[in-house]
């Protein structure tokens, strides 16, 4: 009878999931993906086949949906169904911010629970949705083992300067410090480099997150030595509706002779910001590239000179290049801006040329930066760490 694990990513109206079953010892084949969006308003459920296949979806009027309760209630349910006489044997669970203490996977109790609440003013759009996914799975099948896997984890392996700002000690005590996003992305690249580009792999190389959320990081022998976002994923690059890297005399100046609230504050720079702030039309990189207006090229402009200044950067704490990765939605798809970020990086010896149909290279051959485009699969990277971490079912 195989076992199967459930990946989850709680979002401020959604819940994505995907399902994978154990083969073998440690093997794991992806059964299904999807989510329910849309939470709290009109829910619409959709589960599809590694194919793309739908495979179930179902619509709920507005005012006639399930409470959130149930609705986790009722995709826990459905998946049971679906599975037949397999077993779910454990839930895995995308956490935003781990802090300083939670630095690899962890089996939830009441203890992580709390230590994941009282991080919640380091990352207050994404931990208590978490939180809240849960607490209502432990409603509803107490039994079954729940993993944390946190996008900070990756990041421990930072040296102490990279995780400093230039604030009193007081602040870094009680962990005003920079930890970096995205980690399970880049654990999950860093881990294919090692099959696509060994001689990668054991290098210098920047990978670049590039979606709604964007970040860059860098990996030396497979382990992270600095990257973008800091205390918070505010920092770094342009995003979607977030501002990325700005002077923090702007924010005294949007405080002080503005007159905004620190509320206010905080929705201009995490969901007025980025693409959407500069280009008026919208976060939708597809969107941009289509569109002729000047402030929508000015928003791409923008983001392009975003990635290829925080490149340099990087590779200064990495002393030296030799390989750059695209992923994510923009970053695997958008090959204008691949192309424009290829450019910029000509200086550090990058040479486009997509040359290597088969693979993952977009680099000509001999260039000084071998150049690649590799999915992410931040679900499968969570279903591996459940399987090593949730106990054997009996």
């Amino acid at each position: 009878m195989p076992d199967a694990v459930l990946a989850l990513n709680a979002g401020s109206s959604s819940i994505k999931f995907a399902l994978f079953e154990r083969r073998g010892a440690d093997g794991l084949t992806r059964m299904l993906s999807g989510q329910i969006e849309g939470i709290g308003a009109a829910p619409h459920f959709v589960a599809r086949d590694p194919a793309g296949a739908t495979v179930a979806e179902r619509r709920w009027d507005d005012g006639a949906a399930p409470d959130y309760a149930a609705q986790v209630d009722g995709l826990l349910g459905w998946i049971e169904a679906h599975l037949g006489p397999d077993r779910l044997v454990a839930t895995g669970h995308r956490v935003v911010h781990g802090g300083r203490d939670f630095t690899a996977p962890v089996l939830i109790d009441e203890g992580v629970l709390a230590g994941l609440a009282a991080l919640t003013p380091l990352a207050p759009l994404h931990q208590p949705h978490s939180i809240a996914l849960i607490r209502a799975i432990t409603a509803s099948r107490p039994r079954l083992p729940q993993v944390a896997c946190f996008d900070t984890a990756f990041h421990h392996t930072m040296p102490p300067v990279a995780t400093m700002f230039a604030l009193p000690m007081a602040y870094a005590r009680e962990g005003v410090r920079r930890y970096g996003f995205h980690g399970l992305s880049y654990e999950f690249i860093a881990k294919r480099l090692r099959e696509v580009a060994p001689h990668l792999a054991r290098g210098r190389v920047i990978v670049a997150h590039l979606g709604n959320g964007a970040s860059l990081c860098a990996i030396r022998d497979g382990q992270s030595i600095d990257t973008t976002m800091g205390l918070t994923a505010l920092d770094g690059l342009v995003m979607g509706t977030r501002c990325g890297s700005i002077d923090p005399g702007v924010l005294l100046y949007l405080l002080q002779q503005k007159g905004l609230t620190a509320p206010e504050v905080e929705h201009l720079l995490y969901s007025q910001s980025g693409l959407l702030g500069v280009s008026g039309l919208s976060s939708d990189m597809r969107a941009l590239l289509a569109s002729k207006d000047q402030p929508a090229k000015d928003a791409v402009d923008l983001f392009v000179f975003s990635i290829a200044r925080e490149t340099a950067a990087l590779a200064a704490s990495l002393g030296g290049l030799d390989g750059f990765v695209f992923t994510a939605g923009i970053g695997e798809h958008a090959t204008e801006i691949q192309d424009a970020v290829c450019e910029r990086l000509r200086w550090l010896g990058v040479v486009p040329g997509r040359t290597d149909r088969a693979g993952t290279r977009i680099s000509a051959p001999g260039s000084g930066v071998e150049v690649h485009v590799i999915p992410t699969d931040e679900e499968a990277m969570i279903a591996e760490h459940v399987l090593r971490i949730a106990p054997a079912p009996p």
